[in-house]
């Protein structure tokens, strides 16, 4: 496998489930005023972490994904036309096998994700169309398109992050 990125940590600022029992339980205690019976704490959960942070990062390694498979001599597969639009990343490959090895790890991660998914993420990562153009190509609303593309970086992190490609930081 190729050198995984690796990541800051961002935690949650709160966690909504724990301050909705924490506040609920409050409640109840109050309702009782029974002083005899005390309930133990529940420890807070650890906070929690959101991949929407690390869409950038995704974007990045999609761009790095495009310039490597240009190196190792052939058209990303996510991309429906065979010319691509997009900016390469500067990262440098140490080797062609390197290359190769970053190339199919990426395929798999991108053939895990819907159709729908793999489009948007190569017309508006890759090939850099508006929102609006992409829309129009797709034969989708530009509302549509807004809501499905952050969903689609998010489930291509996860894909990355479950593959070893990304890595957060412990």
């Amino acid at each position: 496998m190729s050198a995984a990125l690796l990541l800051p940590t961002i935690w949650g600022a709160s966690n909504p489930q724990v301050a909705w029992r924490d506040e609920a339980r409050s409640k109840v205690e109050q309702r009782t005023a029974q002083p005899e019976k005390k309930t133990a704490k529940v420890p807070d959960a650890a906070p929690v972490t959101s991949v929407a942070f690390y869409r950038k990062h995704t974007e990045n390694m999609l761009r790095r994904y495009l310039y490597a498979s240009m190196q190792v001599g052939r058209a990303p597969s996510i991309l429906c036309d065979p010319v691509g639009r997009g900016w390469a990343s500067s990262r440098p490959v140490r080797t062609f096998e390197d290359a190769v090895i970053f190339v199919l790890d990426m395929e798999k991660c991108l053939h895990t994700l819907s159709s729908l998914h793999r489009q948007l993420l190569g017309r508006i990562v890759l090939q850099e169309y508006t929102q609006a153009e992409a829309a129009t190509l797709i034969g989708m609303s530009v509302r549509t398109i807004s809501y499905k593309l952050p969903e689609a970086l998010d489930r291509l992190t996860e894909k990355l992050l479950a593959s070893g490609l990304l890595v957060l930081p412990h």
